[in-house]
């Protein structure tokens, strides 16, 4: 069995995909109405937060599934 050593960490799986993360992260929230701001943003609440990381792993998924339905249409 593979070994994660993430241990909760909060760090990208692609060190150059961070900015990227980061802008996309800053849209979401936009979007649904999160004033999230860069750096400290303590003072939001948990739900607040959760639904901005919950929205991007939605987008993620659904943008993920779209391209490999593609991918297998065009087989």
């Amino acid at each position: 069995m593979a070994s994660n050593n993430n241990s909760g960490s909060n760090r990208a799986e692609v060190p150059q995909a961070r900015e990227a993360l980061n802008r996309f992260k800053m849209e979401v929230a936009n979007e649904i109405g999160v004033p999230l701001k860069q750096g400290y943003n303590g003072d939001l609440t948990s739900k607040q937060n959760g639904s901005v990381g919950g929205e991007m792993v939605k987008r993620m998924i659904r943008r993920q599934e779209e391209q490999m339905a593609g991918q297998s249409s065009q087989q």
